[in-house]
């Protein structure tokens, strides 16, 4: 993956200054993210900022400000994975993201049951 470029604005936000590629998504410059959700509980383990995960959390978030839930979870994972987050790190972080997209998005997770 190509260097992120990210400054930092009001509340907690930061603002990508050069676009950002993984695989087939382009992240224009501009977009603003808030960094991971994490628990303040957890920050002590995994800061919700930590450079690390911007990689994957900027593409997570792109994908799903725009209604791309399921693609934004898988593209997560595997950005997490190419960062070298430990599999731990990557089943909790994916899992809690698919989880949460699932119960509040249900229309994008359509299974068919044969």
């Amino acid at each position: 993956m190509k260097i992120l470029t990210l400054e930092p604005t009001q509340g907690n936000r930061y603002r990508l200054l050069a676009p950002f590629r993984y695989k087939n998504v382009q992240v224009p410059a501009g977009f603003v993210t808030n960094g991971a959700n994490i628990p303040r509980l957890l920050w002590s383990i995994w800061p919700p900022n930590k450079s690390d995960f911007m990689k994957a959390v900027v593409i997570h978030d792109y994908l799903c400000d725009r209604g791309k839930y399921a693609l934004a979870d898988q593209l997560f994972k595997e950005a997490l994975q190419a960062a070298g987050a430990s599999k731990f790190t990557v089943w909790l972080f994916y899992t809690s993201v698919d989880m949460y997209h699932r119960i509040k998005y249900p229309s994008h997770y359509k299974r068919s049951f044969s």
